[in-house]
């Protein structure tokens, strides 16, 4: 059986998996732009024979090959230089596709890509209209938009095939069939493309041994782990145990290690799947070990995330001086006044500062002073609330708290001191996400909708604990392009 587990395919791990996609998809913009340069001189030399034609036959000298000849001379195609780098942006309006809950479902994938051209044409279009300049390429723009959309889409839709198709999904197997390992399960049934199999748990409890929990069986203890890994094939196992390990149990883990086997803990595959930490199976020391000892983030990120605020900061102060007239006037006529309204949120190391956004609800939302959280289609909105939540319009104030060092373009939502003071007494590590500055938007927000419970709030102050653990640049631009789609598909809250 060792010599089946040898010759079991050799599966890719989550980020081989994703350096695959992004090599492909690269390849496959870089093979856009040259069939956009294609269509652009074919459409340019379509447009240029007609007229010559007519040229040519009105002086009686016309022929078809001179005018192809006149008009192949004539062709004159000005490429720009970023015309070079649309794959660049191509891949950063990708960026959302590299999720494992996305890369792996071809509906998400097909919508994605159909999100990233619509959102390049329009950021396009602004800029033609702003430039009102005619020398700009919107054949060659429009024609790369269209390749690199149904490239990347034959390319994405052929690899998950093969994929899936020829082995190359891991097979993991669970040790501990607990609470840790029952989540692991719960959240596995519940994805929607599921990049791994799932083969069973392995548990010492006799009692569980050959029974079925959370539609996963156990296979068996940890005594036989080496043979259930041959059987099996399993490629990778996940440490699901709260507590001590036994000193038996670790040796065994150890010696599947040996062998090839991938060892992973819980929290670990938690966050692959989920894009969340898991806050109620962590250990007292984790935010120790995560947030003090391994983490931390270099100068040149801190220096480039504040331009990033202070350049964004800019364009969305003018943004709001821009439609301040128009938003304040359909405010005012829609519940009175005031237009604005101002309360205390806590920032970075619980310092309090105050907020502005429009008024979307009604004076007495709060008529007793308690606050409340906000509810999906809460009563208190009003209509003109409404649409402007649902285009993030309401914030556009808080660009001033960036533009101050209040407030980041991303991170945790600023939340209000007493709120904050009662959830960190009810769930664990809450006061975390006060370790960096709070974000007109995040990857909570754009992961999760509305709390309006405890539980609700442990799960969105995951997401937020995982941004804080892996934030970098990259993915502090990839929360903005998914914002800007938020924003277009009128799904803002």
């Amino acid at each position: 059986m060792a010599d089946n587990l040898r010759t079991a395919p050799l599966r890719l791990r989550p980020s081989e998996y994703r350096f695959i996609l992004w090599v492909g998809d690269l390849m496959m913009a870089i093979v856009s732009v040259f069939a956009a340069l294609y269509a652009w001189a074919q459409y340019n030399l379509t447009v240029s024979i007609p007229r010559l034609a007519a040229q040519f036959e009105l002086t009686r000298e016309w022929s078809h090959e001179r005018a192809i000849r006149e008009a192949t001379q004539q062709l004159d195609i000005n490429v720009p230089f970023w015309f070079y780098l649309l794959p660049i942006i191509w891949m950063l309006l990708l960026v959302e596709l590299y999720e494992p809950h996305v890369a792996g479902s071809g509906r998400r994938t097909t919508r994605g890509i159909a999100l990233a051209a619509f959102i390049g044409l329009l950021g396009y279009s602004l800029v033609f209209i702003l430039q009102q300049n005619t020398n700009l390429p919107r054949i060659g723009v429009g024609a790369f938009l269209l390749f690199a959309s149904l490239l990347t889409l034959v390319w994405r839709v052929l690899f998950i095939s093969i994929y899936k198709s020829t082995g190359q999904r891991r097979r993991v197997l669970l040790i501990g069939a607990g609470k840790a390992g029952q989540a692991l399960a719960e959240i596995y049934r519940s994805l929607s493309a599921q990049s791994f199999n799932l083969v069973g748990y392995i548990d010492d409890d006799k009692k569980k041994v050959g029974k079925t929990i959370c539609d996963l069986r156990v296979i068996g203890s940890s005594e036989h782990l080496l043979e259930l890994i041959d059987v099996y094939h399993v490629s990778d196992i996940v440490i699901a145990i709260n507590g001590e390990i036994q000193g038996t149990t670790f040796q065994t883990i150890l010696d599947a290690q040996e062998k090839g086997v991938e060892v992973t803990r819980m929290p670990i595959l938690y966050e692959e799947m989920t894009g969340r930490v898991p806050v109620h199976h962590l250990e007292s020391d984790w935010i120790i070990r995560s947030f003090v000892d391994g983490l931390h983030v270099s100068g040149f990120y801190q220096l480039m995330k504040r331009l990033l605020d202070i350049s964004g900061g800019i364009i969305g102060v003018l943004i709001f001086a821009i439609t301040y007239p128009f938003l304040a006037l359909a405010v005012f006529i829609d519940s009175g006044p005031p237009v604005f309204y101002s309360q205390p949120r806590l920032g970075r190391g619980g310092l309090i500062f105050n907020i502005y956004k429009y008024r979307t609800m009604r004076q007495d939302a709060e008529a007793d002073g308690e606050a409340r959280l906000a509810a999906e289609n809460d009563p208190r909105v009003t209509r003109v609330g409404n649409f402007l939540r649902k285009l993030r319009l309401d914030e556009l104030p808080q660009f001033w708290n960036v533009l101050r060092g209040e407030m980041s373009l991303v991170g945790p939502r600023a939340e209000r001191p007493e709120l904050v003071a009662e959830y960190q007494k009810q769930i664990p590590f809450y006061r975390a996400r006060l370790l960096v500055k709070p974000g007109l938007s995040g990857w909570a927000q754009i992961n999760y909708g509305y709390v309006a419970s405890i539980t609700e709030t442990a799960v969105k102050l995951e997401y937020d604990l995982y941004y804080i653990k892996h934030r970098t640049f990259g993915m502090d631009f990839q929360i903005i392009l998914r914002t800007i789609g938020t924003v277009l598909r009128r799904t803002g809250r």
